[in-house]
């Protein structure tokens, strides 16, 4: 018999928890064993329950979502979380603080009677088959006392460990370092803790632009953008049509357009199209590696990095054909090694990085013309 995903949903709406369970139910795979009605009732099941993910929400009553999170950090609990955020501004800024706060990824809340409920429903059940792949709770493993006590008498937990992807043959060589006009990077699921780690590294007379598509919703880019530009050197915005592209700048692809570039007489600029998806994404990380290629040639480099799926994995190709750099995130810093792994086996990188090492590797490679 094969074991299924053990989910639990912690949600004060008795709506959105039937909601959720039949959403989930649909798939084989995945086994509802319990639902909570706030996070105080969360943490007190999940003992019992051994869940490998839960679904939370965010604002409830006694323990909210971001409450339970800072309690689920404290206890050492290691269950991957997906949030369930509302559309609001409100919701874009306290879904982005719990994506800090550890949570994995988010997925806008399906309404009573909304249309979105099945598109919802692939995109939950695509996220819940990636995450607790990597959970805490597998058969036989320690329940959350032993862990709470592990925690104090400071014991490393024992965690599950992935298959390591056997990537050497796939590596491709740097034989040529080239002048880098450009960094474009692509990352989905476990990008928005990714891109806090690596892009505050870099000086703010770092002298090459970067541009980055990560897979989010409309609205909440623009927030996104806003809390990286807090924390970095260089300046970080939201892009918009005709930005231009300049050395000191960091642009994100906003939610729902395309990004790509455009070369003028005097500058290159940013251009957003809302032309079909790719890859289900709207952006697309494939149309941003396209573009760069076409605009930049063999002076980009390209980075591809955590997230679940392929898009990016093919027209990062496109940077490494033209003579540029591709680079991407590792296996063991993935929260989902997809992305990254698709790339990787169609032969279109040549250096693989944790998520520690990336920026140092840009820097050097951009700064001295070496790899590190």
């Amino acid at each position: 018999m094969i074991n299924k995903i053990k989910a639990m949903i912690i949600d004060d709406s008795a709506v959105i928890r039937n909601i959720i369970s039949k959403i989930l139910s649909k798939n084989d795979s995945i086994e509802v064993v319990g639902t909570a009605i706030n996070g105080k009732f969360g943490l007190s099941k999940i003992n019992k329950l051994q869940p490998d993910i839960i679904i939370l929400d965010l604002e409830m009553p006694e323990m909210n979502g971001i409450e339970f999170l800072k309690e689920r950090e404290k206890l050492g609990i290691k269950i991957p979380v997906i949030i369930l955020s509302a559309h609001a501004k409100k919701g874009a800024k306290i879904t982005l603080e719990a994506l800090s706060l550890g949570a994995s990824d988010f997925i806008l809340k399906p309404t009573e009677a909304g249309s979105n409920i099945e598109d919802t429903g692939t995109k939950l059940i695509e996220m819940v088959l990636a995450l607790a792949k990597s959970n805490s709770y597998v058969p036989g493993s320690a329940d959350i006392q032993s862990q709470i006590q592990n925690q104090i008498n400071r014991t490393p937990i024992e965690m599950p460990v992935l298959p390591k992807v056997e990537i050497s043959q796939h590596i491709r060589n740097v034989s040529n370092i080239p002048d880098i006009n450009i960094i474009s990077i692509g990352i989905s699921t476990g990008g928005p803790n990714a891109l806090r780690d690596i892009l505050p590294k870099f000086p703010e007379n770092f002298p090459i632009p970067i541009v980055i598509v990560q897979h989010m919703p409309p609205g909440f880019t623009y927030e996104f953008a806003v809390s990286l530009d807090k924390i970095c050197k260089l300046s970080v915005k939201e892009a918009e049509d005709d930005d231009i592209v300049k050395a000191g700048r960091v642009l994100i692809a906003p939610g729902n357009k395309h990004i790509k570039f455009q070369k003028r007489a005097l500058a290159t600029v940013i251009k957003l199209e809302e032309t079909p998806a790719v890859n289900g994404h709207r952006p697309s990380a494939d149309v941003l590696f396209e573009s760069t290629a076409e605009v930049y040639g063999g002076n980009s480099l390209g980075c591809i990095m955590t997230g679940m799926g392929k898009d990016g994995a093919a027209n990062i190709g496109l940077i490494l054909q033209k003579g540029g750099i591709t680079i991407a995130q590792d296996q063991e810093s993935s929260v989902v090694f997809g992305m990254p792994k698709v790339a990787i086996e169609r032969g279109n990188i040549q250096m693989v990085r944790s998520l520690n090492k990336i920026a140092e590797t840009i820097m050097s490679i951009v700064l001295n013309k070496t790899v590190i």
